[in-house]
Order: structure tokens, then sequence, then C-alpha cells
């Protein structure tokens, strides 16, 4: 439910953006590098969180818990690096409120940028699992981590949409 009310958000986003364009006073500019930067970062997180979840079910634990401090240390990458490709926009002359184009670009890319804290927050939680409990499968951990790795997938998808939604848009 969570991950289809986000869906929802951003397509209204993204359906405001298209609208608003339409609309005129449209500046074209673009993206800094460092979004695709941050796109490769997030693509390899998604790749690591993905191996440290075959390694659990292998009961390979150093592989597991190795993969799951990359993943946490990837995701914070990524929003730094979000935050250098707005530090760069600014640069460029396109401010919050410079133009409304740049203004969705801000506010679309802080509000995903805010869910991956999110999933962040979810790697926290995993990583006090994998390091203080001790090492076992169980169903229940499957569970938890099935439903981590699901919404951290997501939200890497969600951001390749937007990027390819804000280079052919």
């Amino acid at each position: 439910m969570g991950m289809a009310s986000i869906t929802m958000m951003f397509a209204a986003f993204t359906s405001a953006y298209i609208v608003r364009q339409a609309a005129g006073n449209w500046l074209e500019f673009e993206l800094p590098a460092l979004f695709f930067v941050s796109t490769g970062v997030i693509l390899l997180s998604s790749a690591s969180l993905h191996g440290s979840y075959t390694a659990f079910k292998k009961g390979r634990e150093k592989l597991y818990k190795g993969l799951m401090v990359l993943t946490f240390l990837l995701g914070l990458a990524f929003v730094v690096l979000q935050y250098q490709g707005w530090q760069a926009l600014a640069a460029s002359g396109v401010e919050l409120t410079t133009n409304p184009s740049g203004s969705f670009v801000y506010v679309i890319s802080g509000i995903h940028a805010a869910h991956v804290l999110g999933g962040i927050a979810a790697l926290v939680v995993a990583l006090i699992h994998a390091f203080a409990l001790p090492f076992r499968f169980s169903a229940a951990r499957k569970l938890r981590f099935e439903l981590t790795a699901t919404y951290w997938h997501f939200v890497d998808l969600l951001w390749l949409y937007l990027l390819f939604f804000f280079l052919f848009q």
C-alpha cells in the first residue's frame, strides 16, 4: 500500500510537470552530471543489497553483513550526490525559485531523496539485526529482509523513472 501511494504521488508530480510545461515560461537546462553518477550509485546499491540477501539465504554471514554495510554506504552516497547535484544546478543559474522547471526538479528529486532516507532508516534496522542478533536464518528475518529489499529496489526503480522522465520530457 505504501509503495502504491508513493507511486501515485510521483505520478501526480510528473503529471503536474507536464501540464505546467505546456503552459509556457519553461526554462530548458541540462541535468548536472552528478545526477547520472548518483544513478550509478543507487543501481550498485540495489545490486549489493541483492547480493546481501542471496548471501543471507545461503548462510554466508560475513558476505551478508559486508554487502549490507556497502548498501547502506551507497545509499548515503546517493543522497550526498543528490545534494551536490542540487548545488550544481544552483551554480548553473537554476535555483529553486528561478523557474518552475527548476522548481519541479528540486521538489521531485528532493521528495525522492526523502524516500531514500526512509529506506536508509530501514537499512539501519536491518544492520542492527545483522550485527546485534546471532546469525540465523528464520522465516521472520527472511520476511523483514525481503520487505526492506523490496522497498529499496522500489526507490531505485523510481529514481530511474524520474531520471528518464527529466531527460525525455
